[in-house]
Parts: C-alpha cells; sequence; structure tokens
C-alpha cells in the first residue's frame, strides 16, 4: 500500500469538488494523534508540528487543513508517485538536499514574489535558511530549520571516565584521543564509548562525511567529479573502524536500538541530531532511565577543521497550484514560519534571525551548549542525485562494517558508482 496516503489527496479533492480552501499538507517526522492546538506544551518533532497544524487549522479562517502523515522512509517515494499521477499534496515537506532534484523537474512553485504578501519577510531568515530554499536565483519553499548532527552525551557515564572539566564533557581532539576516550570508558564503566544507527539509515555516513570534510575533502566537487577514493575518506572510516575493531562501539546498531542504547545507560556518546534534543531532556528527567544527566555538545573536531553534517526542512509548493488554494497554501506557510521559535523547541537550529536573538530561544534546553553547530554545518555539494549519492555511501559504508568488506574495495566501487550518478 505505498501510495495510499497520496491517493488519498486524489480522492478527497473528487469527494469534495476540489474546494478552494482545503489545503492538503503531506508531512513526514512521524504519527501524534494527540497534539491539540497548544503549540507550546507538545513534545517531539511529530506532535510539535502537528500542534502548529492544528493551530493553523483552527486560527486561519476560511482553510481546513488535511495533514498527511506518512514513514520518512517511503516519503519521497510517495511524493514522486503523487506528482507523477497528477496529484500532489498541495504544501509538502521536504529536504534542502531535495530542491534540485524537484525544483530541477519543474515540480516546485517559485514563490519568491508573493512572500511579503503574505506575511513572509525572507530578510529575517538566516543566510543558510534563504540558501536552502533557493535555487538558480529562485525561492521555491519556506525554510523551517536547520538540522544537524550533535553528540548527545552520557554525563554520569564521563564522568565516571574522568572525562568531564568544569561541568563539560571533554571530547577528542584527534582520532587516537578518540579511542583513548573509549578505552577510558570501557574500564571505569563496562559501558560503549559511542552508538549510532550504522546499520540501517544513513547516520553513519553522516559522521563519516563530517570526518571528510574536517580534513578539508569532500566525496564530489561543484563539477561532478567524484572523490571518493581518498586517503580523507580512509582516515574518516579508521577513526570509526577502530572502536569497533576493539569491541568498544556496535557497528550492528539500527536507530532505534542505537537509541534505546543511549537512553538505557549503555553508551557514553550519542552520534544523533537536533530533532531529538527535547526528548532526551524529557527523558533524563524521569525516575529509573540510564540517562540522568544529559548534556548536548557540538560534533567534536577530530581532524583539522570543524565540521558536521546539516540539512534543512523546509516547505514547498507544487507549480501546479494556483489560484486561492495557492494564496490559501501561503496563508498555512506564513504561520509556520511565526510559529518558528515552537519548532525550535525540538532542538533544531531556529531559522529566522528575530527568533535566534531572541530570549525565548536562548533559554530553550541546552540551547547554550551547542551554540557552535550553526557554524560547524556543512553538506555534500548540491546534486539532483543527493539521495541516490547518500544510499551508494550508506551501501558500501555497511559492507565495510557490517560484511568486513576491503576498504580499498568498497571506496573504489563507491566512487564508480557515484560517478555514473552524476554523469547521468
Amino acid at each position: 500500500m505505498k501510495h495510499v496516503l497520496f491517493t488519498a489527496i486524489a480522492a478527497a479533492t473528487m469527494a469534495t469538488g476540489a474546494s478552494a480552501q482545503e489545503i492538503s499538507l503531506a508531512r513526514f517526522f512521524g504519527a501524534c494523534e494527540d497534539a491539540g492546538t497548544d503549540t507550546t506544551v507538545t513534545t517531539g518533532e511529530a506532535c510539535i508540528i502537528q500542534s502548529i497544524i492544528n493551530a493553523a487549522d483552527a486560527e486561519l479562517d476560511g482553510i481546513t487543513i488535511t495533514t498527511l502523515p506518512t514513514d520518512w522512509g517511503n516519503y519521497y517515494d510517495q511524493l514522486k508517485a503523487a506528482y507523477a499521477g497528477g496529484t500532489p499534496p498541495d504544501i509538502h515537506v521536504m529536504h534542502r538536499h531535495r530542491v534540485p532534484e524537484f525544483a530541477g523537474l519543474g515540480a516546485l512553485r517559485e514563490i519568491s514574489g508573493d512572500l511579503e504578501a503574505a506575511g513572509i519577510d525572507p530578510a529575517d531568515w538566516s543566510p543558510a535558511a534563504l540558501d536552502a530554499v533557493s535555487y538558480e536565483g529562485g525561492i521555491y519553499g519556506v525554510p523551517m530549520d536547520v538540522h544537524a548532527n550533535l553528540w548527545h552525551v552520557n554525563m554520569e557515564i564521563m564522568e565516571a571516565a574522568g572525562l568531564v572539566e568544569d561541568g563539560r564533557p571533554i571530547l577528542p581532539t584527534s582520532p587516537e584521543e578518540l579511542l583513548e576516550h573509549a578505552q577510558m570508558v570501557r574500564e571505569a564503566t563496562g559501558q560503549d564509548y559511542l552508538a549510532a544507527d550504522f546499520a540501517q539509515f544513513p547516520l553513519g555516513v553522516r559522521l563519516v562525511l563530517a570526518l571528510i570534510w574536517q580534513q578539508g575533502s569532500n566525496v564530489f566537487d561543484e563539477e561532478g567529479t567524484a572523490t571518493i577514493d581518498t586517503e580523507e575518506a580512509r582516515n574518516a572510516i579508521a577513526a570509526v573502524t577502530q572502536l569497533f575493531d576493539a569491541g568498544l562501539a556496535n557497528p550492528q546498531l539500527n536507530y532505534a536500538d542505537s537509541q534505546q542504547a543511549f537512553l538505557n545507560g549503555e553508551a557514553a556518546i550519542l552520534v544523533n541530531g537536533t530533532w531529538v534534543v527535547d526528548l532526551y531532556t524529557a527523558e533524563a528527567e524521569q525516575e529509573g532511565t540510564g540517562l540522568n544527566s544529559y548534556y548536548v555538545a557540538d560534533f567534536p573536531t577530530i581532524f583539522e577543521t570543524g565540521a558536521t553534517w546539516a540539512d534543512s526542512h523546509i516547505w514547498a509548493i507544487p507549480a501546479s497550484l494556483e489560484g486561492e488554494e495557492y494564496q490559501a497554501a501561503l496563508r498555512v506557510l506564513a504561520f509556520i514560519n511565526d510559529h518558528n521559535i515552537d519548532w525550535a523547541r525540538t532542538g533544531h537550529i531556529a531559522i529566522r534571525e528575530s527568533v535566534i536573538t531572541s530570549d525565548a530561544y536562548a533559554s530553550l534546553p541546552h540551547r547554550s551548549e551547542y551554540t557552535g553547530t550553526a557554524e560547524l554545518a556543512q553538506d555534500m555539494p548540491s546534486s539532483d542525485r543527493y539521495g541516490a549519492i547518500q544510499d551508494v555511501l550508506n551501501r558500501e559504508l555497511q559492507a565495510i562494517w557490517l560484511t568486513g568488506k576491503p576498504v580499498a574495495d568498497a571506496l573504489a566501487d563507491a566512487e564508480i558508482d557515484v560517478q555514473d550518478l552524476l554523469d547521468r
């Protein structure tokens, strides 16, 4: 039933006579049945975004919003099927890295000339946020955040290992220190040093990419030449696999298992994104959990220059949407933009300068602990093949640490396959 949700758009449209004020909105982030309309009390991405959407539905006169939540893993397949079938949702969330793919095909509406009238001031967006929705001189969406990988820290374990100073975790500054710290944690607590999703989604890819960028390299360049089979890539992979080889990290953990290991107190560090800061904050406040003392740290600089993987969530409108439906969709996007501080409660980095500089933003839990992340944020060059390239990297890296494929073979195969994608 892969395309059920988006097929429902077409059925709903026929049944209602295509009312101009009925807006279909597609999103991932997971389901939340009881989010309500209070945007200040919900927790977690799914419930926070749904509370904002519910509030828009309740407060915007003459507009009814039908939310179409779906699983993140299948989302883009469903979205492409909806566009191909001529029934795209009126509004949909997407990642920054997908803009070249969809805008390049003419699927997205260019909205720069209509933002001001809708009550959206792009001058209030951070440079990174504006860049996230820009393509070939146009604006193809409204940004919602910058999200990035962080180091989530169990301070109780780090304290036991002697890796806390002045209330802050001591993080590694080289591959050698990374291994040394991992050994200290194991000797002091018997626990793993680092956990991450190495076996499912491309969290391991993002970790390795950050280490490649920290050496001034990348996996392909602006001219479309793959540069994967490199010394920098081998260094980055070795920094991670040394932990696996020493039994100080588990490469077989998927997303849910790695998260649970951290929450159970079985790992000192979890590499995960900004999107879980509020969830882990709430978990640390519960009695009887394995995460009693929680800290959020910028991704450490293990090589020469600081860098961490980052992306953005944005809201886009199909190029086919016209008239009153289009104006209604813009009103919904303006409402979401107005509630940027509420979305930032997840842990994501806000995109409005007026929010970023506010006392309300500064007072969010743990916010002061990872203020450097915005400056570290980095990604692969823009490409309409981004998703497929990420899949290749995930396949080959997992082959290294899950099946024992030689690093040289994996990097050579990845470079060939990525170059093929770039040449298409």
